[in-house]
């Protein structure tokens, strides 16, 4: 399977674009080298905004291009960006209603050993509860280019977290299941249904893939449109389901589980198990070591849904 790191894509996707689109205007927190954006610095420098370790800077001018009729794309570690200039996202870009998509690279534990700090492990819950503000985790490269296709044609605010690593791909060139704003269901079963976002997807096929061969049939569903969620897809998955698992690189509080929890609770209740990272700073380690100690992975998956069963 082919591996590429999503903000690769989203690069290339910009770099696309700005061929034809002199109005796109990428901007960078001395993060161009980690964002994957020097290709796009060198190719249209008349287009780029380097503005240094400002975070918050980075998303006012952001902001302030986006109200002089630039299509503007603020791209810095989702760590900062969701925390050091959150009151310029909640103002210069939501409330303000400008067109800005904040990118926010290296997102949950991909900074591994350089701990809390770097760790964006509260940004779902923080962007998600900012009102005008959409919030989406792309699965794979495939994803990634669909989604940020979508999102250049459109002028409304936008929160987009992928990770720092190459991911395996989940979906096939020529066959892609999406829609915006509407979850891809992968798999469907009538046992389990595993609702997972981000990084998290792969890990949620693993998972069904060891349920079937023990005889549960399980539902997986990419929830890569964290807001607006997809609540019909919840409710359908949640009625046919015995169980409900979520997961997520993320706090326990406020994310995705939180999220699918009020909807399944109030239109058809079951038992629904979060599975994210804990309520304390996480070990140091690679992402594929920090997922495989706490169990964020197929192995940890399948056995959470057969204990639960």
């Amino acid at each position: 399977m082919a591996k590429t790191a999503n903000k690769q894509v989203i690069c290339d996707v910009l770099l696309e674009a700005a061929k034809q689109d002199k109005d796109i205007v990428a901007l960078c927190s001395d993060s161009r080298g980690s964002a994957s954006f020097t290709s796009f610095a060198d190719i249209y420098p008349e287009q780029f905004v380097e503005v240094g370790i400002a975070e918050q800077n980075l998303v006012s001018i952001a902001a302030g291009l986006a109200r002089c009729g630039k299509k503007t794309y603020a791209v810095s570690p989702a760590s900062f960006l969701s925390t050091r200039s959150y009151e310029q996202c909640k103002v210069d870009v939501a409330y303000s209603d400008t067109n800005v998509k904040l990118i926010g690279i290296s997102g949950g534990v991909s900074y591994g050993a350089l701990g809390m700090s770097h760790h964006s492990a509260q940004d779902i819950a923080a962007m998600a509860s900012v009102p005008n503000m959409r919030v989406y985790l792309p699965s794979d490269q495939l994803q990634t280019r669909k989604l940020m296709q979508e999102l250049l044609k459109d002028n409304k605010p936008a929160y987009i977290r992928v990770g720092r690593n190459a991911v395996e791909d989940i979906y096939q060139e020529g066959n892609i299941p999406f829609e915006m704003d509407k979850a891809t269901v992968i798999t469907e079963g009538n046992d389990v249904a595993i609702i997972a976002c981000g990084e998290m997807v792969k890990p949620a096929i693993d998972a069904a893939a060891i349920l079937k061969e023990k005889g549960v049939s399980t539902t997986v569903i990419d929830m890569y449109c964290i807001k607006p969620l997809d609540e019909e897809t919840i409710i359908k998955a949640a009625s046919n389901a015995k169980l409900i698992i979520t997961v997520e690189e993320h706090s326990p509080f406020g994310g995705l589980g939180s999220m699918v929890s009020q909807v399944a609770g109030n239109h058809c209740p079951k038992k629904i198990i979060t599975m994210a990272l804990p309520d304390a700073p996480v070990i140091s380690g690679t992402s594929k070591e920090v997922f495989d100690y706490y169990g964020l992975n197929g192995n940890g998956i399948a056995k959470k849904a057969l204990e639960n069963l």
